[in-house]
């Protein structure tokens, strides 16, 4: 009996935010309510107009409520090897992989363009974060200078 009165609550909640009468939503049940909406939605017409204000249709869309559902975006640490370009630095990260064979540790080297709103020049320790194609070969962005370089 507590299950029903909680049930018809819900349904009565549901029915104010959406402008409707109780009534009327007491036939449908909650998790019906989505598949209602898609099948009312005309042609030209989005499902993020007509779902809620808080709810995105679009995945790629990081606004709002939705921005954890992105995910962490990769990082990386390294030192700035080049700077001679305008907003682009080169960025050299070291890792240290242990041989398969020797078992000793090895270290290898990757160099990745990144954009630079930050002004790092050569030597810095700089944070970069995977970000979408800028160019042909720049797909990272300068986060933060971690630490200048001596000079």
């Amino acid at each position: 009996m507590a299950e029903d009165n909680q049930e018809e609550q819900t349904n009565e909640v549901a029915a104010e935010a959406n402008g409707e009468t109780a009534a009327v939503v007491e036939d449908v049940s909650v998790t019906d309510d989505s598949a209602q909406v898609a099948a009312e939605t005309t042609s030209g017409e989005n499902l993020a107009h007509r779902v809620g204000a808080n709810v995105d249709s679009q995945p790629g869309n990081a606004s709002g409520t939705e921005a954890g559902k992105r995910g962490n975006r990769a990082q990386r640490i390294g030192i700035v090897s080049s700077d001679k370009m305008e907003k682009t630095v080169v960025v050299r990260v070291d890792r240290l992989i242990k041989h398969p064979k020797y078992r000793r540790y090895v270290r290898r080297t990757s160099k990745f363009m990144a954009h630079d709103e930050q002004g790092a020049t050569i030597g810095d320790k700089v944070r970069i974060v995977e970000t979408r194609p800028l160019s042909a070969r720049k797909r990272w962005r300068v986060v933060e200078i971690v630490q200048k370089a001596e000079k």
